[in-house]
């Protein structure tokens, strides 16, 4: 059987929203699943030296219209969140409390939180906010409140960006396919046609 398709993305990065909702469909093509890992981008960039887009001179003022025209392209609702960037710390440990029980279903979170932040502005580096977004969806309030701050989920979120690192991802979203990594989203089509061919 074909190994899962790795697909790391940060909260807070409009890229990884882009390719968030098209990864399971890519990868259903050709008989593989994926494994959402969202991470700290935070983490990496103090071990590259990156700093967020909307902050790099000239840089950031193209990201901004390349945005919104990769919105476009894809055919989604987008707009720069009034906050931008964002913790994405509870948004992530959410992830992986409700992926432990129900990947599916966490699944289904990520896309939400990434709605919620990207298509309407709703800040999901609040805990409420992010609570909120998980009780739309049947989860209990509460229940993702408390788990936001348990010991063993901040330990898991640790310990899946130390793994990130140490695979060597730095960026948002950051695709791993057979021990082949692609980063951004306008590497969907390499990794489609990489997964088409076995590789070049």
């Amino acid at each position: 059987m074909a190994e899962p398709i790795d697909f790391y993305f940060d909260f807070s990065s409009p890229y990884g929203y882009f390719a968030s909702t098209k990864i399971d469909e890519l990868a259903a093509k050709f008989g593989r699943s994926v494994i959402w890992r969202p991470i700290l981008l935070g983490a990496a960039f103090k071990i590259t030296g990156q700093q967020p887009l909307p902050t790099i001179p000239l840089k950031g003022n193209y990201a901004n219209h390349d945005l919104v025209r990769s919105a476009r392209l894809f055919g989604l609702p987008y707009k720069l969140p009034s906050k931008f960037p964002i913790s994405s710390t509870a948004p992530s440990r959410a992830y992986y409390w409700v992926g432990d029980k129900d990947r599916d279903l966490a699944v289904k979170l990520a896309q939400a939180l990434y709605r919620a932040y990207f298509a309407e502005d709703r800040d999901i580096s609040n805990p409420e906010v992010t609570a909120n977004v998980a009780a739309k969806l049947g989860l209990d309030k509460d229940q993702v409140l408390q788990a936001l701050n348990d010991p063993a989920v901040k330990e898991r979120l640790k310990i899946e960006v130390d793994a990130a690192i140490e695979r060597g991802v730095f960026g948002s979203p950051f695709i791993i396919v057979d021990k082949e990594p692609f980063w951004g989203s306008d590497r969907l089509d390499q990794v489609e046609k990489w997964l088409a061919t076995g590789g070049w």
